[in-house]
This record gives C-alpha cells, sequence and structure tokens, in this order.
C-alpha cells in the first residue's frame, strides 16, 4: 500500500489576502530564491508608487561611478539649508547647512531615507546616468528626481502653503483629498513593480548591476538601515537583512534581501497601500515581516 504524502501548507499566495487584510492593508508581493529563480508571487506584477524604494537605484549608481573612479567617495558636498524639505530626518531636519562626504550622503539616504542628502546624491550622480542604468538593466520604470521634482505637487493638490504650519492646515483637508493624491495612485505618478524591485536586487546581489566592488557597497549600505520594524521583524539572529522602506501617507513599502546560514538568498518586495493614514501601525508594520517570512519558509519546504 502507498503511504500517503504528506500535506503540504498552503502556497502563500492564498494566505496574503486574509494576512494583509486583518492588518488594514492591500498588499503586493514578490518573493525571488536569487539564485534558483523559484518565486512566490501577489500581484507582483501590478503598478506600486515606490516611494523611497527608489532610492536604491540612486544608490547603486553611485557606487558604480566609485567603482569607476569617477565619483570621489570621500569629496565633500554641501546640503543647504535652501535645498532642505523639512522632512526632520539627518540633514533634513538639520537647521544649517551640512558638508559630508559623497558616501556618508549614501549612508544617510539609505540607512535613515534622508531626503536632502538623497537630492544632493543626486544631483551629483546626474539623474540621466541613473535612468540610463536602470535601462541597461531593464527596470526602467523606477521613478528619478528629486524629491520636489516627483512629489513636490502634493501641497499645491491639497491646496496648503508649504511656508505656514503644515500640520494645522492638514487637520483641516479630507481624507478623501489625501488619498485622491496623484502621487500617491501608480497609474498617474511613475511606478514600478514588485517583480521590477526583486529583479534589481538580484541583480545587485549577484555581482551583475556593475561592477562587483560596486554591487557590494551597495549591499553593505542597505544592511545598515536602521528601520527595523518591518521586514526585519520577520527574521531572528544569524539571518541576515539587507533593506530599503518607504513610506507616505498610506504607503509602507519593504524591499530587500535575506539571506540565510546555508547561503540561500531571497529578494523579497512587499508593498502595502493601508485603509487608515495614521502615523503608526504596527500591524501593518508586523505584516510586512510575516508576509515575507511565509513566501521564504514555503520557498525552503
Amino acid at each position: 500500500m502507498t503511504a500517503p504524502s504528506p500535506s503540504r501548507a498552503p502556497a502563500p499566495a492564498a494566505l496574503f489576502p486574509s494576512l494583509f487584510h486583518h492588518a488594514g492593508a492591500d498588499g503586493f508581493v514578490h518573493v525571488l530564491d536569487v539564485d534558483s529563480g523559484a518565486e512566490i508571487a501577489y500581484r507582483a506584477d501590478e503598478p506600486v508608487v515606490l516611494a523611497s524604494v527608489r532610492k536604491i537605484a540612486i544608490a547603486l549608481e553611485y557606487a558604480r561611478q566609485a567603482a569607476a573612479g569617477t565619483l570621489d567617495r570621500a569629496g565633500r558636498h554641501t546640503v543647504r539649508v535652501a535645498e532642505k524639505e523639512g522632512g526632520g530626518i539627518g540633514t533634513d531636519g538639520c537647521l544649517d547647512d551640512v558638508t559630508l562626504a559623497a558616501r556618508d550622503l549614501a549612508y544617510f539616504m539609505m540607512a535613515m531615507s534622508d531626503n536632502a542628502a538623497t537630492d544632493t546624491l543626486l544631483s551629483l550622480v546626474g539623474a540621466d546616468r541613473v535612468r540610463a542604468t536602470l535601462d541597461e538593466l531593464g527596470v526602467s520604470g523606477f521613478p528619478v528626481g528629486t524629491g520636489r521634482e516627483l512629489y513636490g505637487h502634493e501641497w499645491a493638490e491639497l491646496g496648503i502653503d508649504p511656508e505656514s504650519d503644515i500640520d494645522a492646515q492638514l487637520e483641516h483637508v479630507d481624507e478623501a483629498r489625501i488619498r485622491a493624491l496623484s502621487i500617491l495612485d501608480p497609474q498617474i505618478a511613475q511606478a514600478s513593480t514588485p517583480r521590477d524591485v526583486t529583479a534589481l536586487l538580484a541583480a545587485i546581489w549577484r555581482d551583475e548591476a556593475g561592477e562587483a566592488q560596486a554591487c557590494a557597497e551597495v549591499r553593505d549600505l542597505m544592511a545598515r538601515q536602521l528601520s527595523r520594524h518591518r521586514l526585519l521583524a520577520g527574521f531572528e539572529d544569524g539571518i541576515k537583512v539587507a533593506v530599503k522602506n518607504g513610506f507616505m501617507w498610506n504607503l509602507r513599502n519593504e524591499a530587500g534581501v535575506v539571506e540565510y546560514p546555508d547561503g540561500k538568498r531571497y529578494a523579497v518586495a512587499v508593498f502595502l497601500r493601508t485603509h487608515s493614514l495614521a502615523t503608526r501601525q504596527p500591524r501593518v508594520d508586523a505584516a510586512i515581516g510575516r508576509a515575507a517570512r511565509t513566501a521564504i519558509d514555503f520557498l525552503r519546504a
């Protein structure tokens, strides 16, 4: 008599809708085994707004130019008060001009998602060069531009004066108007897909996105992410996680690579659109790590 085959857990794609619903969000996921190509996909080819996940492409171009010797990592550059966006993170929160080395601008951009440092670094490497690199790698959907170019019109859409108290003005803005912002609509804003994001990450981890030295530098930058409550929360010590987060209004994004002690590597992209506009949403944050862990556990099984 043939023994019954062991039961297998449901595929993660079947579990994600309930997971995200209970967290209060809608989700899009792609998890890719970097070396074998095995994957878990849930709405992975639908357009998503990247928010700060886009900064991975800027970091890659910075590292490629540094590895080629055309950009000095230690060269000093100033983030000026007039160029800051007032985000309160890194140099963006400083009241005076800040001068940093190029490599520290890259660190502030990736570890803290510093928008002012990002814009300064983008001006050094050139938006046209970033686009050319993305085209070369086949992921041209990534938005390329300064924060003001990509997102600066949100205040005009809401009828808010950015020179006055923004928080006080937002108290009188209807939530529906915020949700209708063009920067949050992937059909209007420049958008990519979770599959394109993992393709870029896999190319970086396989040293196919540029010189090996450049890819290694991007990996190191992503491993220094200070935000540890989303993707990283799904994995215990001993499992390496290098990640870039993204946040904007009702968007919670994480993209990175999870590396196990046995050498297996998994590129992960989880993009959530939350049902609430609350700033603190621990259930949503936890759902990102849970979704990634569920998919990776399935692949490893």
